[in-house]
């Protein structure tokens, strides 16, 4: 672990399962002060770690990020770190047989409410000498993904995001990235493996084996791999990284 972050005041979204709690752990094992934010009512396992606060928030609702922004200054009295993880995994179909409000659900949720969150974080993240933001987008915001094309969407201006934002905050010192990562092990991946599955009339372990069968690793990413690199993105290490889109996908060729 980097082991110069302590006292890093870190806001992590969609924090209670998954990769942001990967994330939330990861941070706090390494000395940061780290407050976190899901849909949940707040309360989740990164909790039950020593100094970790929570909030209840849908980054997708203004008004909600506004009282968790209120909550952040409350608990950390400023932000050093945020990383912007909420996201959905949207509809898997044709684009014709998409539902127009599941579209409009998948762009809000994952990149409206990185903007949501961003915009009040950067009036926090001047006042900090150690400011860095990052986003988590996807693969899929590098390559096609056949059949997801709200998720593609949502994660390819994740990407434009960032990239622009790198040029228009660097001027004061807060770095930019985004972490693109592949298929990552866990319940998430599974739900859309079986989803492709039932939409192709193949079998769970078809999709899971092309998937797989395009990766040069040809294994699942551990969600502790993406914290890491959180971790390093955000430490005095990475101070000299920004406006970047990093895969961490064992060398995926494409989605399928």
């Amino acid at each position: 672990m980097v082991s110069d972050i302590a006292g890093l005041r870190v806001l992590v979204t969609a924090g209670a399962s998954g990769i942001g709690l990967e994330m939330v752990r990861a941070f706090q094992a390494s000395g940061a002060r780290v407050h976190y934010c899901d849909v949940s009512d707040g309360e989740g396992a990164g909790t039950d770690l020593d100094g970790v606060t929570a909030s209840r928030a849908d980054v997708s609702d203004r008004g909600d990020v506004a009282r968790l922004f209120a909550e952040v200054e409350k608990r950390l009295g400023g932000l050093d770190v945020l990383v912007n993880n909420a996201g959905i995994a949207g509809p898997t179909g044709r684009v014709e047989d998409i539902d127009p409000e599941a579209w409009d659900q998948t762009l809000n949720v994952n990149i409206t409410g990185q903007f949501n969150c961003t915009r009040l974080a950067v009036p926090l993240l001047k006042r900090s000498s150690n400011a860095s933001i990052v986003n988590v987008a996807s693969l899929a915001g590098r390559l096609g993904f056949s059949m997801r094309t709200p998720y593609a969407a949502s994660k390819w201006a994740v990407v434009g995001f960032t990239k622009s934002l790198a040029i228009e905050l660097g001027e004061f010192g807060i770095r930019v990235n985004a972490i693109l990562p592949g298929s990552v092990d866990g319940p998430r991946i599974q739900s859309v493996f079986a989803n492709k599955a039932a939409a192709l009339g193949k079998s769970y372990e078809e999709v899971e084996a092309a998937a797989l069968a395009v990766t040069s690793l040809r294994k699942l990413i551990p969600p502790q791999h993406l914290a890491a690199m959180a971790v390093f993105l955000a430490s005095p290490q990475g101070s000299s990284i920004s406006g970047q889109a990093l895969s961490i996908d064992g060398d995926a060729q494409m989605m399928v």
